[in-house]
């Protein structure tokens, strides 16, 4: 395997923490539950809603509780949606989701079929995992910010513009500026009149950044989404993806140290042109998306 390209750019943080010894019981109840459920109910001036969950096992009995979601915008939430997410401690009375996501049996179904395939793909690629210039870019299948399934092949035909973020990135050298470039090439792409062009950001903190989190990140910026899409998908799917385009990201405790890379992917789906860090200009690309002169 072709060792991925250096670290260009990164955003390295060391986060320490001591506790005292605890009993298995109170270790437990310390840590995020997993819960599957359904959305009865909303008191959005709280920002608050009120999900029936099922039994968790060893912990809690099937009961109807308000929940809150961070920055989640409710008003794209309904009821009657089947939930899972993981529950943290109260808080004033309230309990915390993380990794919420809506359930959607077909959509899930297509997505976990593409998981599959590329973790396939990415086997058989063995030593020549990473593409390089000139390859075709891998076939994929993850949620976007409306939490629908979109197959890579749905691009085919347009040129790409693709990179990979995650929405807690603190350093604004790093992910909010590769955002903040992205968002600018759109705008100068729509002046200069380009058409059948998509920008896509892939997020590596899949736990976090669910659909509902990837949405509310889009809203918070104003981004026009109508050929923007921010993807997010199984954690497996995900680092098939990284190392397939060569792009580095390590977890730790709510950040990452990580790579920047920012791809164009042809028509025809093969790569065309990549920069890595996030010191480029929208001009490095538009001139690809430009058509030629008559």
């Amino acid at each position: 395997m072709k060792a991925p390209l250096p670290f260009l750019a990164l955003g390295i943080f060391f986060l320490a923490a001591c506790s005292r010894p605890e009993t298995n019981a109170a270790s437990t109840a310390a840590q995020p539950q997993p819960i599957r459920g359904e959305i009865v109910g909303f008191d959005r001036p709280r920002h608050v809603v009120l999900i029936h969950h099922e039994e968790i096992p060893g912990y809690m009995p099937a009961m109807t509780m308000e929940f809150s979601l961070g920055g989640i915008d409710l008003s794209t939430l309904r009821e009657g949606q089947r939930i899972t997410a993981r529950m943290g401690l109260p808080e004033d009375g309230v309990f915390p989701l993380t990794e919420f996501r809506i359930l959607n049996p077909v959509e899930d179904q297509a997505v976990a079929a593409g998981a599959l395939a590329l973790r396939q793909d990415t086997h058989t690629r063995g030593k020549n995992t990473y593409r390089e210039v000139g390859e075709s870019a891998p076939t994929f299948t993850l949620y976007n910010q409306d939490g629908r399934a979109v197959s890579f092949a749905t691009f085919r035909g347009k040129r790409v513009v693709l990179n990979f973020i995650f929405t807690r990135c603190p350093v604004a050298t790093m992910c909010p500026a590769s955002t903040a470039k992205m968002m600018s090439l759109q705008a100068a792409a729509k002046k200069a009149g380009v058409q059948n062009f998509e920008l896509v950001s892939i997020s590596f903190d899949s736990a976090y950044d669910t659909p509902p989190v990837l949405k509310a990140y889009a809203n918070a910026r104003s981004i026009d989404t109508t050929n923007f899409s921010f993807l997010t998908g199984p954690e497996g799917a995900i680092r098939d993806l990284l190392a397939q385009f060569g792009v580095i990201a390590e977890p730790g405790e709510n950040v990452f140290k990580h790579t920047l890379a920012t791809l164009l992917i042809g028509p025809d789906g093969r790569i065309i042109h990549r920069l890595d860090g996030s010191n480029w200009s929208p001009d490095d690309f538009l001139k690809f998306l430009t058509p030629p002169a008559p």
